[in-house]
């Protein structure tokens, strides 16, 4: 064998130790992250908080659902919805005119009040959607199903566009009104999440909260000449 296929074979063996070596670290690195206890989290680590869970703000006849895709660990550290310091949610829905005094997610339940509610399509935190399983997923599917057609909303709206691509399948789908589930209209908005590269400002994503107040008040004033 020739010396310039030896010190091939040596540079690509160096290489391989090289890469075995940074993924170990980064391994250990996210070991350490997850075990470590976070400032943000009140001092728990990620792994204890990924062990809460948001409770469900539900009931039959309300006028929308909000449906997420899973809790994030803020919202799980403090036990309510759409809690994340980036979120844009709680004053788009007061601005929109869907609820008539500011809340915030501190007092998320008394959405109830204004027949609004909240659920997720699976209910574990993890750091990041992309943790949850595909068997989770299909799992949380037949569930928002089943709940829409017990509890019958006049509305669901899925906050975040990629949250209905997972739900209902279609590799793409516009911003706005769907198809209907049983007798609930759907609606699709962008995230409200603040790192949402399309609609980054809270102003950016307004309009959607309008167009969804118009369906609510449009569907509320059918429902009652019926």
């Amino acid at each position: 064998m020739s010396c310039y296929f030896s010190k091939r074979k040596e540079g690509e063996k160096l290489q391989d130790d090289t890469s075995a070596t940074k993924r170990k670290k980064i391994r250990q690195s996210k070991k350490e992250r997850l075990y470590a206890p976070d400032k943000k989290l009140g001092g728990l680590s990620e792994v204890e908080v990924m062990k809460l869970m948001v409770p469900d703000l539900l009931e039959e006849h309300l006028d929308i659902i909000f449906v997420g895709i899973n809790p994030g660990l803020v919202s799980a550290y403090r036990g309510h919805h759409y809690s994340g310091n980036n979120n844009h949610f709680w004053p788009l829905l007061f601005e929109s005119g869907l609820i008539s005094e500011p809340l915030t997610w501190q007092n998320d339940y008394k959405c109830l009040q204004y027949k609004i509610g909240m659920t997720n399509i699976v209910s574990r935190t993890t750091r990041s959607a992309a943790e949850l399983t595909n068997s989770e997923i299909r799992s949380g599917k037949s569930s928002i199903v089943e709940m829409i057609k017990k509890l019958n909303p006049l509305v669901v709206c899925f906050n975040g566009k990629g949250i209905y691509e997972v739900f209902s399948g279609k590799k793409k789908c516009e911003i706005g009104q769907q198809e209907n589930i049983f007798n609930s209209a759907v609606y699709v908005m962008p995230s409200t999440s603040g790192l949402v590269t399309q609609y980054p400002r809270k102003e950016d994503k307004l309009v959607f909260f309008q167009q969804l107040k118009e369906l609510r008040d449009r569907l509320k004033k059918q429902t009652k000449n019926d």
